[in-house]
C-alpha cells in the first residue's frame, strides 16, 4: 500500500484578470499587470455577478460559460498549492465577474449610469441611521466614533472634521438625488457647527474652529487644540481645512450668507496665519495661544509644511467655494497651491518618482519626521494627479499637465497591484533591490482607491488614452467588490491585500477620525460626473435649493459640477419648482435666480457638448 503524502504548502490568494480562455475546468487570466495565470476550477466554485450596495446577492455558479468570456474582467480567490512538481497550482474557490458578461450594454456594472448615485443613497442612509435614527437630524446626538454596524461607542466626542464631512456627504446626496431629507441634515449640520464648534476671533476678523466637543453625563467640554496624536495641542491646517469640507459643499447649493462668512473668516485665517508670505505655501501646524507657526510648543511641527497644509484646499473646499462663486481671489488661491505643488513637491534628481510630502520652512525635504519618514503615501501621489487635472481646466499650465501625466503614468507599476487588483497605502519612496519595499505593511485603504478612480478618469478624459481609462475601470471594479459591507452596510475602512476587510482596532469603525462620510461621498459624486459626462456622453442631473438670502454674485446660481475641460459640458436645461426656466448661460452653467421671497428647487441637466469619443490611443501597458 503506497503512502499518502501530506498536502504541500499552501495559502489562499486573489487573482485579478481579464479572461482569455475558459475550457473544462480550467481558466486561464491575463493579470491586470500582464502576467498569464491558470486557475482550476472545481465542483464546488462559487461565482457572482459584481453588485452594488444594497443589492442582492446575484450568483451565476451555474452559467459560468456565459460569463467567463474572454476579455471579461473577473477576480477569483482561493487555495494556492505550491510545492508540486508542475509549479504553483491555483485553485479557485470564489469567483466575481466585474465586467464583460452578458446582458448589459455597458461593459462593467460600475460603468451603469445611477450606479454611484444609488450608493451614495445608501451610504447616506446608512449615516443618517446611526447618527439620529430614523427622525429629523440632532447633532447633539452626533458622536465621532461608530462601530462596524453604524452603532455609537462610548467614545463621547465629537470632532469638528467628522461633523463637517459627514454634511459633505449629506449635502453631495442632495445634490445628486434631490431628497430634502439629506439637504435639511446638512443644513442643520452647518448651524451645528456654526453655534458650538466655531471662535470667531473679533480682534483678528477670523475664524477658527475647535477640535470638537466632549460629551459627557453632567454637560460637554470643548476641545480647542487638536487631541489627535500627531497634532496633539496645536492647531493644525488640515483640521481647519477639513471644517468647511461640509461647509462649501452646502454653500453651494444654498448660498447661505452665514455658511459664506464663516469660510471667508476661515480663508482668513489661513492667509493670516498660516502662509508663507516669503517662500509661499502655508505651515502645518500654528500655536493655539499665539497662533505662530514658530512657536517652540509645537516640537517637531514648527516650521513645517507638508502636503495636507498646501494641498487639501483645493479638493476639500477651495475648488467647491470656486465653482460656487467665480470669485479671482479664490482662483489665485488655487492656483498659488498648485504652484507650490509642481515647484517643490517632486523629487529632483531623479532619487524617487513618489514626491515628497513633508518640508521644512524653507521647502527642504523633511525625511525623519514621525510615521511618515521617508515613505509614499500613494493616495496623497494620486490625489495630486486628480486635482492637477482639475486645475487644468481652470487655469492651463503646461506644469501641471506634466506632472500630472509623468505620475500617472509611473505609479501604477510601483502603487498597484498587479496580481490583485487595489492600490498601495505607504511605500518607500526610494526603491531598494530594484522595487518599492511597503512602508508597514501591504494593506489597501478605502480613500486611496477613490483618489485612483479619480484620477485615471479625468486622466482618460484630458488624453483619450485608453490604458489610463483601463486603470480607472479595474481600481473601481476592486472598490465596489472588497469595500461595500453588504452585511452591516456602509463601506470597509481597509482590507487585506487580497481584499479581505481587515476589522481590528480603529479600522474596523465605520466613523473615526479618520472616516466620516466625505470621501465615499465625493468618489460617488464625482465617478457619476466623471463617467457620464465626460467618459461616457450622457447627460446628467443635479439639485439646488438656494435661499431668498443667498450670498451669489449677481444672484447667479453656478451649477458646473466640477472644474471640467473647458468647451465639453453645457448646461442644457433647468426647471425651477418643477417649471421650465430660459435665463441661463448654457456655456458658463450659471442659472440668473428669479427674485422671489420663496425659496426655489432648481433642477438642472448636463449634457455633453458633442458626444465623447471612444478612448483610441495606445494605453500605456498593464
Amino acid at each position: 500500500m503506497s503512502a499518502v503524502q501530506s498536502p504541500v504548502a499552501s495559502f489562499s490568494d486573489t487573482m485579478a484578470g481579464y479572461v482569455e480562455r475558459y475550457a473544462g475546468d480550467r481558466l486561464t487570466l491575463r493579470t491586470l499587470g500582464g502576467a498569464p495565470v491558470t486557475l482550476e476550477v472545481t465542483a464546488a466554485t462559487s461565482a457572482q455577478r459584481l453588485r452594488n450596495l444594497g443589492e442582492p446577492y446575484q450568483d451565476v455558479t451555474g452559467r459560468l460559460a456565459e460569463h467567463l468570456v474572454p476579455g471579461a474582467l473577473v477576480f477569483s480567490y482561493g487555495p494556492v498549492y505550491h510545492g508540486g512538481p508542475d509549479g504553483p497550482r491555483c485553485q479557485v474557490d470564489h469567483l466575481v465577474v466585474a465586467g464583460g458578461g452578458p446582458g448589459t450594454p455597458y461593459p462593467h456594472p460600475h460603468e451603469e449610469p445611477g450606479w454611484w448615485t444609488a450608493q451614495l443613497r445608501r451610504l447616506a442612509g446608512f449615516y443618517h441611521r446611526a447618527q439620529f435614527g430614523g427622525g429629523p437630524a440632532d447633532f447633539g446626538q452626533y458622536r465621532t466614533e461608530l462601530r462596524g454596524g453604524g452603532e455609537k461607542s462610548a467614545y463621547g466626542v465629537q470632532e469638528t472634521d467628522t461633523i463637517s464631512r459627514l454634511v459633505y456627504g449629506m449635502a453631495t446626496t442632495y445634490l445628486l438625488t434631490g431628497d430634502e431629507t439629506y439637504l435639511d441634515t446638512a443644513e442643520r449640520g452647518c448651524r451645528y457647527l456654526h453655534d458650538h464648534l466655531r471662535f470667531h476671533d473679533g480682534a483678528e476678523d477670523v475664524v477658527y474652529w475647535y477640535h470638537g466637543i466632549e460629551k459627557h453625563p453632567l454637560g460637554e467640554r470643548k476641545l480647542f487644540a487638536s487631541e489627535f496624536g500627531d497634532e496633539h495641542r496645536a492647531l493644525p491646517a488640515y483640521e481647519q481645512i477639513y471644517a468647511l469640507v461640509g461647509l462649501a459643499q452646502t454653500y453651494r447649493i444654498t448660498g447661505d450668507p452665514v455658511v459664506r462668512a464663516d469660510i471667508d473668516g476661515t480663508v482668513r485665517l489661513f492667509e493670516r496665519f498660516y502662509a508663507d508670505r516669503r517662500l509661499g505655501g502655508y505651515y502645518s501646524h500654528i500655536d493655539p495661544v499665539t497662533l505662530s507657526p514658530h512657536a517652540d510648543s509645537l516640537g517637531p511641527n514648527r516650521s513645517r509644511k507638508n502636503w495636507n497644509s498646501v494641498g487639501d484646499h483645493a479638493p476639500a473646499y477651495l475648488i467647491n467655494l470656486y465653482l460656487a462663486t467665480g470669485d479671482e481671489r479664490h482662483l489665485r488661491m488655487l492656483e498659488h497651491t498648485f504652484d507650490m505643488i509642481v515647484e517643490h513637491m517632486p523629487e529632483r534628481g531623479g532619487a524617487s518618482p513618489f514626491v515628497n510630502e513633508r518640508f521644512h520652512a524653507d521647502w527642504s525635504p523633511d525625511h525623519h519626521w514621525g510615521w511618515q519618514r521617508n515613505h509614499a503615501v500613494v493616495g496623497h501621489n494620486l490625489k495630486i494627479v486628480w486635482n492637477l487635472l482639475r486645475m487644468q481646466s481652470a487655469r492651463p499650465k503646461r506644469e501641471y499637465r506634466a506632472l500630472a501625466e509623468r505620475l500617472g503614468a509611473l505609479l501604477p507599476d510601483i502603487g498597484r497591484d498587479g496580481q490583485r487588483g487595489g492600490w498601495y497605502d505607504l511605500m518607500e519612496r526610494e526603491p531598494r533591490d530594484g522595487r518599492h519595499a511597503f512602508a508597514y505593511h501591504d494593506r489597501k485603504a478605502w480613500w486611496q482607491q477613490e483618489q485612483a478612480i479619480l484620477a485615471y478618469l479625468l486622466l482618460a478624459a484630458h488624453t483619450d488614452d485608453a490604458g489610463h481609462l483601463r486603470h480607472a475601470r479595474e481600481a473601481a471594479a476592486f472598490y465596489n467588490a472588497f469595500f461595500l459591507d453588504h452585511d452591516a452596510g456602509a463601506v470597509h475602512f481597509t482590507v487585506l491585500a487580497q481584499g479581505i476587510p481587515y476589522a481590528v482596532g480603529n479600522e474596523r469603525l465605520k466613523g473615526s477620525h479618520a472616516m466620516s462620510m466625505y470621501h465615499k461621498a465625493e468618489l460617488c459624486y464625482l465617478a457619476e460626473v466623471y463617467q457620464r459626462l465626460l467618459i461616457q456622453g450622457e447627460p446628467l442631473e443635479l439639485w439646488y435649493k438656494p435661499r431668498p438670502d443667498a450670498a451669489f454674485p449677481g444672484r447667479v446660481l453656478r451649477v458646473a459640477p466640477d472644474l471640467l475641460p473647458p468647451g465639453k459640458v453645457l448646461l442644457d436645461r433647468v426647471l425651477i419648482d418643477g417649471e421650465p426656466w430660459s435665463d441661463f448661460d448654457a456655456e458658463a452653467m450659471a442659472v440668473r435666480l428669479p427674485d422671489t421671497a420663496g425659496r426655489p428647487t432648481v433642477r438642472v441637466r448636463l449634457r455633453p457638448a458633442a458626444p465623447a469619443p471612444a478612448p483610441v490611443r495606445k494605453g500605456s501597458g498593464r
